[in-house]
């Protein structure tokens, strides 16, 4: 009897999110009955908004919505996407510019697919999301971490990026605020690396989805806003999930050029089809409708970005750099490991997250998820109460 045919390489190549596999741990350690605090999931822990679900209950009474709509989008939310882009942007794109796509996650794919051919070497800041260096893979492409510590405050300078590049560089992910760090890069260090990629003709992939995220005064200024001419070789990734508590939902954009939009669009139109339409008219009356609820959750989040960097200093070994945007907090925690804690000695990150849940009861992701070790991840997405106690576990544990 003949074997069957082998699986996909590249697939079998490709590692679950670390993240997502995490919180899974977490949840089924709940469920089981232990009273783990989960730091894992970038997620909000607000319920949408009312008048958001409103609009959804709304639609599913209309008949249109349970039709084939165009792939790209609904041209009403497209145009309310152009009118956000503008708006916190800076970028004056036509709602043709624009596709609708199934969460933040598919417009990162479909951004690299767009412009990464075989070969082509991807500048990758790190620390960076655990979902990047995947998708450009997936685009036959070469991911090249470029490392910044929390000496540099987890962001990497135009020097870096100049001694990373080789003929063979053709993108640059740029991220700010950034997830997993929280930093936000200045308008002077935005403009800078824009004007360094317009030099040289890179593509950037901007993610921007918690570009309404930011706390102190910072601003996180848009790569297009600083340096407008790079507009025609970026893409920008954005969505309703994280300003809006709208994870469940699955809207999420990207914005470009008109010709790597069409690229792109086609390519959805045989993966996906339309995003759902009841949830595209969620997303719209979350662009459109007020925005009071989206600021309550903001100030929220800053409360506790507050609570968790002060506590997490108490640790004697933990190194906390401010973050001014998103919802984690990546403490540098080198001086944690080497040396015995209840009784194991962990020398990487991903051992010291096991250690975290095994005798503290707290989730946490490993740097390892986002680049080098020695490096912690936690969302502050969650309760006041449990955010604290989880703290405060982990500063019994190490003797703070």
């Amino acid at each position: 009897m003949t074997s069957r045919a082998p699986l996909s390489r590249k697939l079998s190549a490709i590692a679950e999110s670390a993240t997502l596999k995490v919180d899974a741990k977490a949840k089924a350690l709940q469920a089981a009955g232990r009273p783990v605090i989960s730091y894992a999931a970038g997620e909000p822990d607000f319920a949408t908004p009312s008048f958001i679900v409103d609009a959804a209950a709304q639609a599913l009474a209309d008949p249109a919505n349970y039709r084939y709509t165009p792939a790209a989008g609904l041209p009403v939310l497209r145009e309310a996407i152009a009118s956000k882009t503008l708006r916190d942007s800076g970028w004056d794109v036509a709602p043709s510019q624009i596709i609708v796509t199934n969460g933040g996650k598919q417009a990162v794919y479909q951004a690299f697919q767009a412009v990464v051919n075989p070969g082509d070497e991807v500048l990758l800041p790190a620390p960076y999301w655990t979902t990047y260096p995947e998708a450009i893979r997936l685009a036959d492409g070469v991911p090249v971490e470029v490392f910044a510590g929390a000496d540099q405050e987890y962001k990497v300078t135009v020097e870096q990026l100049e001694a990373a590049r080789t003929e063979r560089t053709t993108v640059l992910v740029f991220v700010s605020p950034s997830n997993p760090t929280g930093a936000v890069y200045s308008a002077d260090e935005t403009r800078a690396i824009g004007e360094w990629a317009l030099e040289h003709g890179i593509w950037v992939i901007s993610d921007e989805i918690y570009q309404n995220l930011v706390y102190d005064g910072a601003r996180a200024t848009s790569i297009v806003e600083a340096v407008p001419d790079v507009a025609g070789q970026t893409i920008l990734v954005n969505g309703v999930a994280k300003t809006y508590a709208m994870t469940g939902w699955r809207v999420g954009w990207m914005v470009g050029p008109a010709d790597a939009i069409k690229l792109a669009a086609n390519l959805q139109s045989h993966l996906s089809s339309n995003v759902n339409n009841v949830a595209q008219r969620a997303a719209l009356a979350a662009l459109t409708g007020p925005q009071i609820e989206a600021e309550k959750m903001r100030n929220a989040f800053n409360r506790r970005r507050r609570v968790i960097v002060t506590e997490l200093a108490k640790i004697p070994g933990v190194t906390v750099p401010n973050p001014l945007g998103a919802f984690y907090v990546y403490p540098d925690v080198q001086g944690l490991l080497g040396r015995e804690w209840a009784g194991v000695t962990p020398t990487t990150t991903l051992e010291l997250a096991d250690l975290i849940l095994e005798k503290a009861e707290v989730a946490v992701v490993p740097g390892e998820a986002f680049g080098p070790s020695g490096y912690l991840r936690l969302s502050y997405a969650l309760g006041d109460d449990a955010l604290l106690e989880g703290v405060q576990r982990l500063q019994r544990l190490f003797g703070a």
